[in-house]
């Protein structure tokens, strides 16, 4: 399987945002930037599309910053892959030839259970266990 880039870079910022929520710290672009060793300007982008998607909501200003819109545990990844990478989580296959319909059922019944359990994978799951310290920390 191979996972975009880009998606790599949200699901690592947003392990990162999501150790912070409830602590009432937003997460900032240069702190995540650096932490997780993504550019800057990129980085800019995914949160955008994460803002735009209802994943994140964002505060401007100099105390400003990003921070989940629900806890860590009710964000699945199958909704970030379908903000940040859809082509990951869609599937067309021809029903063409003789074979067609049964190669489409099975890739079918696997692209199900993919999406399976990406809906039960959340952003809970990519937070590191540190003991109490935050991105600022480390």
């Amino acid at each position: 399987m191979k996972i975009s880039l880009k998606l790599e870079y949200a699901c690592r910022s947003l392990a990162q945002i999501g150790r912070l929520y409830g602590s009432g710290q937003l997460a900032h672009i240069e702190e995540l930037a650096k932490s997780e060793k993504i550019p800057q300007n990129y980085l800019i982008q995914i949160l955008n599309e994460l803002r735009a998607g209802g994943i994140l909501r964002s505060k401007r200003g100099k105390n400003g910053g990003y921070a989940l819109v629900r806890r860590p545990s009710d964000t699945s990844l199958l909704d970030v892959a379908e903000i940040v990478d859809n082509d990951l989580v869609q599937h067309r296959l021809h029903l063409d030839g003789v074979s067609g319909a049964q190669v489409a059922e099975v890739w079918n019944g696997i692209a199900n259970r993919f999406r399976t359990v990406l809906k039960k994978t959340t952003v809970a799951d990519l937070i590191p266990r540190y003991d109490g310290a935050t991105m600022y920390d480390i």
